[in-house]
């Protein structure tokens, strides 16, 4: 071996040896998720017209995660592919459905304070405001720096986003729809030995520009915020018995330029009814009542009063049927009045069933020309159910039925609805990683 091999060997040792090192303390792991769906929809999401007829279809949603652990560093990728069944031909190059879902660093700083930056799900609380949508198979997250005070029984998070559409030599206006070009987040909670609270501030930011009469000059172009102040959870608990609540307020200036003052108050009792504490057999009855506010749909004034529930899980609350509230249904409308029932039977650890049963009433006043019609939006009865197989693997699945009303019909625009309006799910779901076994449920 000549000088130069041994110093080549000498150079990549020392090269190396900082990486043995660092390896020694440092974590990787891969992890990965499937969701397999497959849905009968026959007035889902809207109401269907009897001369149409029911869709069927299965979609899914593949993940791979990957993770990097060091004592004070934490980074993390989730790249994601969704699909439904056949929307791709058997023989292809390539298709545009693989995606990064979140691409995030975390730096710890000390024992309580940590910095976690770049694109992140924000789940909080019941996930009404700020939900990571894992309902729908895409999901949600936000480009998002954040800052994490935890110690104890106290959790402090702050952060903000700023969105543009891309690197420019110049300007800075977001072309995004549906997204906030800013926001400001803060939140805090508290967790006691019966009780838990939180509050919550969000400042949402959007873009609006207004162009001329061509359509092709921007005239005007401002950022118009609204701000939302919540307590997102307040929860007592009293031996087996449950009680719940939260409240939101809204206010600032909508995309429209219009006053906004809307709020959101919720309040249920639960009680948990142990059958038999060795198999794991239980009974939960729970009721409750959600007010959300809305707007005269007549109403011409600069002064709105529609709540806006902005970035929540919205499928896990007001029916199964996603009516309200999902995929922007019914925002900017009448609002909701949303009483509700629901039986929970875990037959063991593994198996449950539960029934829900939703009386919906609008909020503010509906007017069809000038006559005022009823403000009863209908009722929804939703079964469901889940399996556990074992720690990784688990089955869930639902029937929901909607009994509807002229009224609902009219805001629906639906001309003949059919007498039948219900929908079905069968969901198969591998989380290796993950405690939670079903999804877009309330437990």
């Amino acid at each position: 071996m000549n000088i130069y091999s041994r110093l080549y060997i000498i150079c990549i040792t020392a090269l190396l040896l900082p990486l043995v090192s660092t390896t020694a303390t440092a974590q990787f792991r891969i992890g990965g998720q499937l969701v397999q769906r497959g849905e009968y929809r026959h007035g889902y999401g809207k109401l269907i017209e009897d001369s149409l007829s029911p869709s069927t279809f299965i979609s899914q949603r593949l993940r791979l995660q990957g993770s990097y652990k060091l004592d004070h560093l934490n980074f993390y990728m989730s790249i994601q592919d969704i699909r439904t069944w056949g929307n791709t031909p058997q023989i292809k190059l390539s298709d545009g459905f693989l995606s990064v879902h979140e691409a995030w660093g975390e730096i710890k700083v000390g024992s309580s304070w940590s910095f976690k930056l770049g694109r992140q799900e924000l789940n909080y609380d019941n996930a009404r405001f700020l939900g990571n949508l894992d309902w729908a198979l895409q999901g949600r997250a936000h480009d998002f720096a954040l800052i994490k005070y935890e110690r104890n029984s106290s959790a402090l998070h702050f952060g903000a986003g700023y969105n543009q559409d891309g690197e420019a030599l110049s300007g800075n206006t977001y072309m995004m729809a549906n997204q906030y070009k800013n926001a400001i987040f803060a939140r805090y909670e508290k967790k006691l030995s019966k009780m838990e609270i939180s509050v919550l501030f969000w400042n949402n930011g959007l873009q609006y520009v207004a162009y001329d009469s061509t359509g092709s000059k921007i005239t005007k172009k401002e950022v118009r915020y609204t701000q939302t102040y919540g307590i997102p959870t307040l929860k007592y608990k009293l031996s087996n018995t449950t009680f719940s609540s939260f409240a939101y307020y809204q206010t600032g200036k909508d995309i429209a330029d219009n006053d906004v003052s809307a709020y959101d108050a919720n309040f249920q009792i639960s009680h948990l009814f142990k059958l038999n504490e060795i198999n794991k057999q239980s009974l939960r009855l729970t009721a409750g009542i959600e007010i959300i506010s809305g707007t005269d749909n007549n109403d011409t004034t600069k002064e709105k009063s529609s709540f806006s529930p902005m970035y929540g899980t919205n499928h896990a609350h007001n029916g199964y049927m996603d009516y309200f509230f999902v995929g922007g249904r019914h925002e900017k409308s009448v609002g909701l009045n949303d009483i509700y029932f629901r039986l929970r039977f875990d037959i063991n650890a593994n198996f449950f069933t539960s029934v829900d049963v939703h009386s919906f009433a609008a909020n503010a006043a509906i007017y069809k020309s000038s006559k005022k019609l009823s403000g009863n939006l209908g009722n929804e009865i939703d079964f469901s159910f889940g399996f556990i197989i074992n720690s990784a693997v688990s089955v869930q699945g639902g029937y929901s039925h909607y009994l509807s009303t002229e009224t609902i019909e009219f805001l629906h625009k639906t001309i003949n609805a059919d007498k039948l309006q219900n929908w079905a799910y069968l969901m198969l779901i591998i989380r290796p990683d993950s405690d939670k076994k079903y999804i877009g449920l309330l437990q």
